[in-house]
């Protein structure tokens, strides 16, 4: 038996590696891209056609209005805001008025959709009813969580892309930022920033883009059109996947910004912490079945210790440590070279201390994503269904 054991850490591990050696050679790429992209926007005349930012609000979390005045204070000449809620006197939408308040110059709109929407996925009405109230003239719309941050920078790298005709959909990568502090919300920033990004660099190499992420989501409106509206993402609980996938079927390309932007982690504790990670597996696993499977094989650390814990228990402690070793090597090279350089994390405690125990973490949410199929989401309980749908949990 403890030869099985060696032999599936074995086997992981090695597995493991080929992938961290994917994401590793795809970062020299992207670096490259950035800096063309960055000396790009320094050109003249840099590329700045009017845009929509949509902004879907639920209450007021933690540190909302900071996080709201930075996309007041974008460095691009004529942009709209436009926020919408469930409830007219939602928390969040009066924190937005006051900050829009503050900003005159800055078109805003302030919306909410009232009594029971008609999907399951409630985002998916706010995002109908903006789209709807923008302005015609703004072919770009551009869909941003209200759990982020942004530099003045971020509009015009974001639009950037789409100068080329033949791009439908711009997204963003992020790094996660502990808003409170606190152990269990950097380790979930730090599986933001490395786990997050690697494998959407993973996937990129391996099969280009094929999906946006939540955080940051921008269209041409006719990309939206073309696929249905919005509504083609009602029932889904990942309308971010949803989206990006509709447009890569379309044959419209799909782009991974230069960009990288704040994403907050907001949950402090364990157990919130604990549903936030494993809801997000969940929805890997339905939307994407196959590669979710295939995710196990991108954790190092679980092979590490087994290889270990095998080895020592065979007599064999040196190849043990070398397994270790050996996971360990290839986490601290990825919260290198994608923590620190691709999406600029500045915490070396968080990328060399906590990603090898947030990687540990993650084979554990990923596992845990098996056991059910129900998830909680804005306090209310969904059962999701094959090919990523959801309903109300009975």
């Amino acid at each position: 038996m403890l030869y099985v054991f060696l032999g599936l850490a074995a086997f992981g591990l090695l597995a493991s590696t080929v992938v961290a050696g994917i994401v590793l050679t795809a970062v020299p790429g992207y670096l490259r891209e950035r800096e063309a992209a960055i000396l790009s926007q320094r050109g003249r005349p840099p590329f700045l056609p009017p845009l929509s930012l949509l902004k879907p609000l639920n209450g007021a979390e933690p540190d909302l209005k900071s996080r709201l005045t930075t996309f007041f204070e974008q460095d691009y000449p004529q942009y709209e805001i436009l926020f919408c809620a469930r409830e007219p006197d939602d928390e969040g939408l009066e924190i937005a008025r006051e900050v829009a308040a503050t900003h005159p110059t800055i078109p805003a709109q302030f919306f909410f959709t009232g009594g029971q929407p008609p999907y399951i996925n409630d985002k998916v009405t706010s995002l109908e009813l903006m789209e709807s109230m923008a302005s015609p003239a703004n072919e770009i719309l551009v869909i941003s969580d209200s759990d982020v941050r942004v530099r003045p920078d971020y509009l015009r790298s974001v639009a950037l892309p789409f100068a080329d005709n033949a791009v439908g959909a711009v997204t963003c990568p992020y790094r996660g930022v502990a808003a409170g502090g606190g152990l269990w919300a950097r380790l979930e920033a730090v599986g933001m920033s490395v786990e997050m990004t690697s494998g959407v660099l993973a996937a990129r190499a391996v099969e280009g883009m094929r999906f946006v992420l939540g955080p940051t989501m921008a269209f041409r409106r006719e990309a939206i059109a073309r696929m249905g509206g919005f509504a083609v993402t009602g029932d889904y609980c990942a309308d971010d996947f949803v989206l990006g996938n509709e447009t890569y079927k379309l044959g419209i390309q799909v782009v991974l910004s230069h960009h990288a932007i704040d994403h907050m982690v907001i949950n402090s504790g364990f157990w919130a912490t604990l549903r936030h990670q494993v809801r997000w597996m969940k929805s890997t696993r339905f939307s994407r079945p196959k590669a979710h499977l295939g995710t196990a094989l991108t954790f190092s650390e679980p092979y590490g210790l087994l290889g270990w814990a095998a080895a020592a228990a065979m007599g064999h402690s040196a190849w043990g440590l070398g397994m270790l070793g050996l996971a360990l090597a290839t986490r601290w090279a990825l919260a290198v070279a994608v923590g620190r350089l691709v999406v600029q994390d500045r915490s070396w405690v968080g990328l060399l201390v906590l990603y090898p125990i947030r990687d540990l973490m993650g084979f554990g949410f990923w596992a845990a994503s098996y056991f059910s199929s129900k998830i909680l989401w804005r306090n209310r309980v969904y059962k999701l269904m094959p090919a990523g749908k959801m309903k109300a949990a009975e």
